[in-house]
């Protein structure tokens, strides 16, 4: 801790005690409380200046200079704070300067050895407190990192799996649709490239907004449209008021690839995909607290399996608790022959919208 801010953050503690130690000078002894106060105040705040000026020299923001190196900082402090703020009070009260050090050495004794015993405790006291936060932001730190870390390696997880199951499909138009296939190849192209492109940016610097990532969607839904054709239709539906708030990047991705493909593709008629985003006031944990719901459906062959399955799924849901813990969730429905609807609820950011802020796509179109 810079010393600046120990002494600011130290003041209030001193004064109180020092008026503390005032009060029961004055309960022992004739002289008057407000004379006990300007000697508790000269002395006990030199002492506490000393004590530290000496750890941030000792130890500089690691507020630790070891217990020897602190029990000396303490007894040199608390004998120059003693002496020089006795002729400091003294100088105040108009009185001679060594008063009370020369005349009255029982009594000198008496506040000496008071002064060490609360230089002591007070010491200790304030360097154990600050290692005790200091110890506790470096553990907020590391659990963060590690957060952050384990939000990487979900990221890099997705795209693999989405590429992967691109290039079967390319493989197998090759030799059924050349045409298709070098359309579909140079779609892939561009979508990489912007992938590339995004990942290449520094997360910290980084903003990924509901317009990145519906963005990114309507690219990876052309992108499946040359090989469905007509049989893929796509509703995208962003509100201008949702469009600049933040999402872990890729988030729907898997999703909307669990819509085509087990829901529309084993379809002969194909069908249409939905992804939708609205305020939502059943966000998280708290009924009443207003948040975001992002909805992703289809009107495909539907499923009566375990909605705890799946990579998608799997990967989605660890995201959400990585990033967001107990305050976001996913919701999955599914029935056969009544298509499935995944919904993500999840808490609104702090992030004023962009003024003239454009919308993704939101009519209803073949992709």
């Amino acid at each position: 801790m810079p010393l600046s801010v120990a002494l600011r953050r130290h003041a209030v503690p001193v004064l109180i005690v020092n008026t503390l130690i005032a009060g029961a000078i004055t309960l022992g002894t004739h002289e008057r409380f407000l004379v006990n106060l300007v000697y508790a105040h000269c002395i006990g705040g030199l002492i506490w200046i000393g004590i530290d000026l000496g750890r941030y020299l000792f130890a500089g923001e690691r507020g630790w200079p070891g217990a020897k190196r602190l029990s000396v900082l303490v007894v040199l402090s608390v004998l120059g704070g003693y002496l020089l703020g006795n002729m400091l009070a003294n100088a105040l009260l108009q009185r001679p300067l060594l008063l009370g050090l020369a005349n009255l050495p029982r009594s000198t004794l008496v506040l000496l050895l008071m002064s060490l015993v609360a230089g002591g405790v007070g010491a200790y006291f304030f360097t154990t407190r600050e290692l005790l936060a200091q110890a506790r932001l470096a553990s907020e730190e590391a659990q963060r990192q590690a957060s952050e870390a384990r939000l990487r390696l979900l990221e890099s997880q997705l795209e693999p799996h989405m590429l992967f199951n691109t290039l079967a499909n390319l493989r197998a138009l090759i030799a059924a649709d050349p045409p298709r296939a070098i359309a579909m190849l140079d779609r892939l192209n561009g979508f990489l490239r912007a992938t590339l492109a995004a990942s290449r940016t520094d997360a910290h610097q980084r903003r990924h907004t509901l317009r990145d990532e519906f963005a990114r969607l309507d690219d990876y839904l052309q992108l499946m449209a040359v090989r469905m054709g007509p049989r893929l239709r796509v509703h995208l539906s962003l509100p201008d008021a949702l469009a600049d708030q933040a999402v872990p990047p890729l988030l729907l991705q898997p999703l909307v690839e669990n819509a085509i493909r087990h829901g529309l593709e084993p379809s002969a008629a194909g069908g249409e995909v939905r992804i939708e985003a609205a305020a939502d006031t059943d966000a998280g944990t708290h009924a009443d607290t207003n948040g975001l719901r992002l909805t992703i459906s289809d009107n495909g062959v539907g499923t009566d399996r375990n909605a705890d399955g799946g990579f998608g799924l799997t990967q989605v849901r660890e995201r959400l608790h990585t990033v967001y813990g107990d305050a976001a969730r996913l919701d999955w429905r599914s029935a056969p022959g009544q298509g499935t609807a995944a919904t993500l609820h999840l808490p609104l950011s702090n992030t004023v919208p962009a003024p003239n802020a454009s919308s993704a796509p939101g009519a209803t179109h073949p992709a």
